[in-house]
């Protein structure tokens, strides 16, 4: 176990990397596609109100009840040779998910 955590934390940093990295040209194709105007209206909107609109609470919850999560976790005295848990931590998550598909789902039919 103790000749895995250098590996994954090479691949953590680098996996980082490339993420912020593609969300950087990401963001900057659709600006220059909607600024030279080779998409229509309707997908420059789309662009625009998909990426910022909720963006902001959807990592909120997740935060939220990740952290949730991991104070369960301490609370329960847990350690972390059991499966226990990361099962806690990914139903927290997954609540967390879950609160923010039923927000969007009743604003949709709003």
């Amino acid at each position: 176990m103790d000749d895995l955590v250098p590996v994954i934390g090479i691949i953590s940093v680098f996996g980082s990397i490339i993420l912020f990295v593609s969300t950087l040209t990401n963001y900057s194709l659709k600006k220059r596609l909607i600024e030279k105007d080779m998409v229509n209206p309707e997908t420059a909107n789309l662009f625009s109100k998909q990426d910022s609109k909720h963006s902001a609470l959807k990592w909120g919850l997740i935060v939220l009840f990740g952290g949730l999560g991991l104070i369960i976790i301490d609370a329960m005295g847990l350690d972390g040779d059991d499966a226990m848990p990361y099962g806690i931590e990914a139903v927290c998550i997954a609540v967390g998910f879950l609160i923010y598909y039923a927000m969007m789902k009743k604003e949709m039919n709003d």
